[in-house]
């Protein structure tokens, strides 16, 4: 046990770690060129191993094609960093007045590296466009899809049937949430080119109901993309099952949105609209947008403001707000933090980020604490270095 004890408190080990640190970092900096940040977020630092491989732009491509480097991800790397700190002091520090300046910027560091893994788990992150004049009372994620299955036979509300892409993987069967249906995935293809089927052009559908036989439409496999500025177009190709049987195969993807008829699913004297959609968030309030400003330098196409003026309608109108986003004054309600993404729609649409981060003051406290503790050190020694020169 002294022996393990030892070997986690060691400085050896923390410069190892800081060592792999480094690396990690390089390598993911040169592979945020390929994928984005991300997606290289995703391979490098909320994994427990990474491994780099020689980018197929490079130059000698075809000589060193070979070369991969694995490495430590970042939640080994810091999980056995918070090991190897908290080792350290319980066997080689002790609280004293003297060291209490150490503590405080070690427990900070401690408080940081908890506040990154619970941002990693819980945060979220969606967008939320609202037409000026309009309201909202969702926001959606660009990122991660779900297949769904709407039941609008009630006027008052929706229910909706999600079930996450993550399901969906070829011959598996899953249970709708809250309903008698099942879902058999026929094909998925996490990026797809949609089209009408050429004439005379062979090609091969095992859809048997909706849009692909109603307008001959077609899906492809494509290469996924990590290009921030692009989308990639989730296909799959599902079975409705229900309890008197096979209700047809669909093909639903992201693209086949509002513009497109909806899609119907019937079973006895149910219907539910099929879909695949980007994630939804819904919320217990609705973003309207009063006015939106974007604002130039005179004589140029460069903006110098973003500007909302929003009105928010909960259902508990004492917790309604007005409020003004705008780059860098976010608005805070119910847990959730509203930033000024972007626009649309000739500005006449506004695009927030909504982010949801339960652990967001976690980083601030930290840093304080890490402040705070180097300034109490710091006036440690500086007083006694004065009472040396005074003796």
């Amino acid at each position: 046990m002294k022996a393990l004890l030892k070997f986690f408190s060691s400085l050896k080990l923390t410069v190892v770690l800081l060592v792999f640190a480094m690396m990690l970092i390089f390598f993911g900096t040169l592979d945020q060129v390929q994928y984005g940040i991300w997606h290289t977020q995703k391979l490098y630092f909320e994994s427990y191993i990474a491994i780099w491989a020689y980018p197929e732009q490079a130059p000698g491509y075809e000589a060193l094609q070979w070369l991969h480097i694995p490495m430590p991800g970042g939640y080994l790397l810091g999980g056995m960093l918070l090991i190897n700190l908290v080792a350290a002091h319980v066997t080689r520090f002790k609280m004293t007045w003297k060291k209490s300046g150490i503590f405080l910027v070690h427990f900070g560091l401690i408080l940081l590296l908890i506040s990154e893994l619970l941002t990693d788990l819980l945060a979220q992150e969606s967008q939320m466009p609202v037409d000026e004049g309009g309201r909202a009372n969702y926001s959606q994620s660009y990122r991660e899809n779900e297949l769904v299955l709407i039941d609008r036979s009630n006027p008052d509300y929706d229910q909706v049937h999600s079930i996450p892409t993550s399901l969906l993987k070829p011959g598996k069967v899953v249970d709708v949430p809250e309903s008698d249906l099942k879902i058999r995935t026929v094909r998925y293809y996490p990026n797809a080119n949609i089209g009408r089927a050429q004439p005379g052009s062979p090609h091969d559908s095992p859809a048997t109901q909706g849009a692909a036989v109603k307008m001959n439409i077609v899906a492809h496999p494509a290469e996924v993309t990590y290009d921030e500025n692009s989308i990639n177009t989730a296909t799959a190709f599902v079975e409705v099952i229900a309890p008197e049987g096979s209700l047809g195969i669909w093909l639903v993807s992201n693209i086949i949105d509002d513009r497109f008829p909806p899609q119907m699913v019937h079973s006895g004297d149910q219907s539910w609209e099929i879909a695949l959609r980007f994630q939804r968030h819904y919320y217990p309030f609705e973003v309207e947008l009063v006015d939106f400003k974007h604002d130039k330098y005179p004589g140029t196409e460069i903006p110098f403001n973003f500007s909302s003026e929003v009105m928010v309608h909960h259902e508990d109108h004492t917790k309604n707000q007005k409020a003004l986003i705008y780059m860098n004054h976010p608005l805070r309600y119910e847990g959730l933090t509203f930033y000024q993404a972007s626009f649309a729609n000739q500005d006449r649409t506004s695009i927030f980020q909504v982010v949801r981060n339960p652990g967001w003051i976690l980083p601030y406290l930290s840093v304080l604490l890490m402040g705070l503790g180097m300034v109490i050190q710091f006036g440690i020694h500086f007083v006694g270095f004065l009472n040396k020169r005074s003796s």
